[in-house]
């Protein structure tokens, strides 16, 4: 139906979702194209569906805002949202998946089993994939290639040749497929790249990290998320190093604390509220029968701001 219109999956999904983000136009030419394909809204005349959301760990805000956009697209059509938080343990993971086939359909948010554990436990039941790719199974992503790539390049435009990247949690997808971009990049201009050891996808494990960032050498330090890149900073701080002046800081996420320290943290804004919106409408779609595709891909972008600056002379 979205090639039929001329228009991507998440622009045809605002139109049954959130049809005044559209401009009419639009709207019209996505439901002229699904009443030709006799495509039928999930969200109009149907019960109210009840899905189970799972995600690592709910006090992450990354989290909450997914949350957020999950719940506002799941309220346009009066369903419901049972939410599991699995703490980052992979036996309470098992555990809510489980309970979740019990209800209409789930979202799995960055999950942190094997692949081939997840599908086993979904079974046959309705479910989306948000933040990581798992074959057979409809997945939203947020990019890991543009916005990375382009934090490494401002980088090097700022004059830095050594780069950290301080890990998340042991078995994250995003985590792998970020370093992955970054160690590309980092290939490609001829910058030298540490990587230093997992650690929680918070401020503590960001504050875990400073000695290890601080004895790499590394004059700039990409976190794995915002979280980590501030608790980077207070570690660093602690360690009488400053951002920018002794060490460039880059987080990925854009969470909402991101711009409002000092100094404001440079990102990768990730597509997170988008995410949470078009994985709903996909979710829906695969609960109706809808035959849907296997990735959707959202776009990440670069956001400069001053945490990070020229590099300290060696």
């Amino acid at each position: 139906m979205a090639r039929r219109a001329g228009v991507s999956i998440a622009t045809a999904s605002r139109a049954f979702g959130e049809p005044e983000r559209l401009a009419a136009a639009t709207r019209e030419r996505v439901m002229e194209a699904a009443a030709d394909l006799g495509y039928a809204n999930p969200q109009a005349g149907t019960a109210t569906r009840t899905f189970g959301v799972i995600v690592p760990d709910v006090a992450n805000p990354v989290y909450g805002k997914l949350l957020k956009a999950i719940e506002s697209q799941a309220w346009h059509g009066r369903h419901r949202i049972v939410l599991f938080d699995a703490d980052e343990d992979l036996r309470r993971e098992r555990e809510q998946i489980e309970q979740a086939r019990r209800l209409d359909g789930m979202l799995l948010c960055s999950p942190r089993l094997p692949d081939a554990e997840v599908i086993a436990l979904i079974g046959t039941s309705p479910a989306v994939i948000i933040n990581r790719q798992i074959d057979g199974v409809p997945c939203v992503i947020m990019d890991a290639v543009h916005g990375p790539s382009q934090a490494i390049e401002h980088l090097v435009a700022l004059g830095h040749e050594h780069i950290a990247y301080a890990s998340g949690p042991q078995g994250s997808w995003a985590d792998a497929r970020r370093f992955d971009t970054i160690a590309a990049a980092c290939e490609h201009h001829g910058i030298r790249l540490t990587r230093l050891s997992h650690h929680a996808a918070s401020i503590q494990g960001g504050r875990a990290a400073a000695a290890l960032a601080a004895a790499s050498g590394a004059t700039a330090v990409v976190a794995y998320n915002d979280l980590v890149a501030l608790g980077l900073e207070a570690g660093m701080l602690e360690l009488g190093r400053s951002c920018p002046d002794d060490i460039s800081l880059v987080g990925i996420d854009d969470i909402d604390l991101a711009g409002a320290v000092t100094p404001a943290l440079t990102t990768v804004q990730m597509p997170i509220e988008r995410s949470g919106a078009l994985a709903v409408d996909l979710l829906l779609q695969a609960i109706a029968g809808t035959v849907i595709g296997d990735v959707v891909t959202l776009g990440s972008q670069l956001i400069v701001r001053a945490s990070t600056g020229v590099a300290r002379a060696a």
